[in-house]
């Protein structure tokens, strides 16, 4: 990084990447329970891969590196009346744990408060210093 960082370059990348991370949950709950014709069709969960950021003076931040794919295997089910039925009468449901997807949107969330958190407390330093100048 040729600048160095603010701590609202800190707490804006970091919230960035909740973000990511908050869709791709999303998109995992959304997807949840869907059902495919196929297991390579079938619906596979996402999760983003963090990287620390670094400057010259050593403050780190946080950036979304890459998006994986979930190696968790579809639930194959035998449901011949489905019309995405293959020609054995099984059907892929997409391999989500709701649960877990849930906690993870929770925490993604409070993350991201806490972020907002230090960007108003930060604000409000800025703002009781100028005052004192007056």
């Amino acid at each position: 990084m040729a600048a160095p960082l603010s701590l609202f370059d800190i707490s804006g990348r970091a919230m960035a990447a909740q973000l990511v991370r908050l869709n791709t949950t999303a998109s995992n709950l959304a997807n949840a329970g869907a059902v495919a014709g196929s297991e390579s069709q079938a619906f596979r969960a996402m999760k983003p891969v963090f990287r620390t950021v670094m400057d010259e003076a050593g403050r780190a931040t946080v950036t979304v590196d890459r998006i994986d794919q979930s190696t968790t295997k579809p639930v194959k089910r035998h449901d011949p009346t489905h019309p995405l039925a293959d020609a054995n009468g099984d059907v892929w449901e997409a391999a989500v744990d709701g649960a877990a997807e849930l906690v993870e949107m929770l925490e993604t969330s409070r993350q991201y408060q806490n972020n907002v958190q230090v960007l108003q407390t930060a604000k409000g330093l800025m703002i009781d210093t100028l005052r004192i100048g007056q």
